[in-house]
């Protein structure tokens, strides 16, 4: 038998490092002293502490601290250097990486485009990219997929969408071709993660989080812990068999069908289009029709003459739609969406439903305030709906996250301090 034994002392000794190298993480360089006063330890526990921390290579001196006339306290801070953690992003176009070191600070950064090559070859050069310092101790893949737990295959995506990635025992694979301990993560369960750790589900313990782009997808999140389902496959709303649009039985499983054909990116462009938005692609259409819904004195396109020529575009630079038009497409889409979330909330009944993607993003408030008002219409249940609040890409963001939280706790595991 290995390990700890409840109630003897080498338990209460890793009890007290992780602690100790918690405090160390969240709050920065500390003292003997500051360290001891906030977990409650004697002065020679706490130097005990740091001495087994400091052999252990994961703390280290930081200098002296002056105090009262001759007084000083040596400061103790987190080896930065003593582990490293991944991430990658993973898209048909591009692939993006991101490394950081053991207290999370961002070391290097990296954007493949497009990725070329097979699929070891690719997710390699994306890493190396990112120039790590060292090998990380663990690499989370974000995937537009989901990894059945139960056969280890990639599912609800097409071997033409992701291909290489359909193989048995993918994740075993691809730790042994990269070189390094690897997870695959559903991109929106880790978008949903960077929520609740930085954004607007932060001390929502029960909450969904939509992702309305191209795709459509969902994250639910319940008692605080991230729900994947039997297959890895829970929140993938996309396929969810929606009013008026065509099902799986008519379509087949992976075609345009469900909430994906009522909501998806292509469905919201022809809405916009149908009410005269303008735009070059979805984001900025969104965009322009929540302009134009906020400023609804914007006018159509006066009559062109060839000596007069129409002025098309807003003071800002948007191409000027018709009266009442802005408003008039936002809801319709907020209608579409709020369909697929009141069947979520009815069943999940979350107390806060966060929004994400290209098209709530571009929407900004006014699309957030009608897909409320929409929802609410629908549903008993009356939950908070939030625009996201985490900047860049949330992807990478949740599976550093996710990358971090595991390789501290090895290297806590690998030098004995074992909970």
């Amino acid at each position: 038998m290995s390990g700890s034994v409840p109630g003897t002392p080498s338990l209460l000794r890793a009890i007290n490092d992780r602690a100790a190298l918690r405090l160390l993480l969240e709050r920065g360089p500390l003292t003997r002293p500051e360290l001891g006063a906030l977990t409650g330890l004697s002065k020679p526990t706490a130097s005990q502490l740091l001495l087994r921390l400091r052999e252990a290579g994961l703390v280290v001196l930081d200098g002296v601290r002056e105090g009262l006339p001759g007084r000083t306290a040596e400061v103790y801070r987190v080896n930065a250097s003593a582990a490293y953690a991944a991430a990658l992003d993973v898209t048909s176009g591009r692939i993006e990486a991101r490394v950081a070191d053991l207290t999370g600070a961002v070391v290097g950064e990296h954007v493949l485009e497009p990725p070329g090559g097979d699929l070891i070859g690719g997710l390699r050069a994306a890493l190396a990219g990112a120039r790590p310092p060292a090998p990380p101790r663990h690499l989370v893949i974000g995937v537009q997929a989901a990894v059945d737990p139960a056969t280890g295959r990639l599912g609800y995506a097409t071997a033409e969408d992701m291909p290489g990635w359909h193989v048995d025992d993918l994740v075993d694979r691809l730790s042994r071709g990269l070189g390094v301990p690897v997870s695959v993560e559903n991109n929106v369960n880790l978008v949903a993660l960077a929520e609740r750790a930085h954004g607007a589900a932060a001390g929502t313990p029960d909450f969904v989080l939509l992702w309305a782009d191209a795709g459509i997808g969902s994250a639910i999140v319940l008692g605080g812990r991230l729900h994947r389902g039997a297959t890895g496959g829970a929140g993938e709303v996309g396929y969810m068999p929606a009013p008026g649009a065509p099902t799986a039985r008519e379509s087949g499983p992976y075609a345009d069908h469900g909430f994906q054909a009522l909501s998806g990116g292509a469905a919201v462009l022809r809405v916009l289009r149908r009410h005269g938005i303008p735009g070059a692609d979805l984001r900025e259409t969104v965009r322009n029709a929540a302009r134009a819904a906020e400023d609804p004195s914007a006018g159509p396109p006066q009559e062109s003459t060839a000596a007069n020529p129409p002025d098309t575009r807003l003071a800002d630079g948007v191409e000027a739609v018709p009266a009442g038009s802005g408003e008039a497409a936002l809801r319709e889409v907020a209608g579409r969406l709020a369909v697929g979330l009141a069947a979520i909330t009815s069943v999940m009944d979350p107390a806060l439903i966060v929004l994400t993607g290209a098209v709530p993003l571009a929407g900004g408030e006014p699309l957030r305030r009608l897909i409320e008002e929409e929802l609410h219409a629908l549903t008993i249940a009356r939950p908070r709906v939030r625009l996201s609040q985490v900047a860049g890409n949330p992807v990478l963001v949740g599976a550093l996250d996710l990358a971090l939280a595991t390789v501290r706790d090895e290297v806590l595991d690998s030098t004995g301090v074992t909970a």
